[in-house]
């Protein structure tokens, strides 16, 4: 009977701490002012549906017609919940945090609801972009690509400085190489040339055929969580679980094209 009870509790607490967390999110998803300390308290899974919230709500007000502009970042946190990376006050959950208070200050300055940025340099990047994107300016995926990238680039930068320099905390030499790799995925976003905008168009639904301009459309969370699997184990030298990681993007990618081409052909 004292087990029985004790169980009851516990259960009982959980769901209390989890229903204050989700309530915790949805506050700072409509009120735009956690800071980057605050969204390190956060679990990976609530970090996801803030995200998605803040997509679907507040930059939706801003872009008319919702579109998960951070469809790739969601991938990444998908990718960190699997592996069971980014407790708060990790390497990880400190640079995560800063790129997601960059976009949160961003669509926060771009919707009229102050100047704010929280030092985060990011930001005034981020509002750049969802003003500009309102416009119609960035119509093409390069100039869009570009201005997406280095939004990101400068959130996850200032995440670094918070992760290392404010908390002096270090990155595993797997998580160093995971950063390279995301590094090196801003880069191909901002060196997107031109010229593919009309080598490649839209086939249907504004999607394009090519691998390349798959892996990095923003709007899509699988490649950046099976890539993100595969970067990892490359990190770690893991060569059969990148051999597996390897299969399964090809295989993501298989399925998008059987998805969202073939029919239309």
């Amino acid at each position: 009977m004292r087990a029985a009870f004790v169980t009851f509790l516990t259960a009982l607490l959980c769901a209390t701490l989890a229903s204050s967390a989700q309530a915790g999110i949805a506050t700072c998803a409509d009120t735009l002012n956690c800071t980057a300390e605050d969204i390190n308290t956060m679990s990976m899974p609530g970090r996801l549906n803030f995200v998605r919230e803040l997509s679907a709500g507040a930059a939706a007000e801003v872009i008319p017609g919702y579109a998960p502009r951070w469809g790739n970042i969601e991938g990444i946190i998908e990718f960190f919940t699997d592996r069971d990376m980014g407790a708060p006050s990790s390497w990880v959950s400190y640079v995560d945090a800063g790129i997601l208070e960059g976009i949160e200050r961003g669509i926060a300055i771009a919707s009229g609801r102050g100047s704010e940025t929280f030092g985060n340099p990011g930001a005034e990047l981020w509002a750049s972009y969802l003003t500009r994107l309102a416009a119609g300016r960035l119509s093409g995926r390069s100039a869009h690509d570009l201005a997406w990238s280095q939004a990101e680039q400068a959130s996850t930068e200032h995440g670094v400085v918070l992760a290392e320099q404010v908390h002096g905390l270090r990155p595993s030499a797997a998580e160093e190489r995971f950063y390279q790799f995301s590094d090196f995925y801003r880069w191909v976003l901002r060196s997107r040339p031109a010229v593919l905008d009309f080598l490649s168009p839209p086939v249907r639904g504004g999607k394009q055929l090519t691998f390349l301009d798959w892996f990095t459309d923003v709007t899509n969370d699988v490649p950046t969580r099976k890539g993100g699997a595969l970067a990892y184990d490359a990190g770690l030298f893991d060569a059969p679980a990148g051999a597996v990681d390897l299969i399964a993007v090809a295989a993501a990618y298989g399925d998008y094209l059987r998805a969202d081409y073939l029919a239309a052909l």
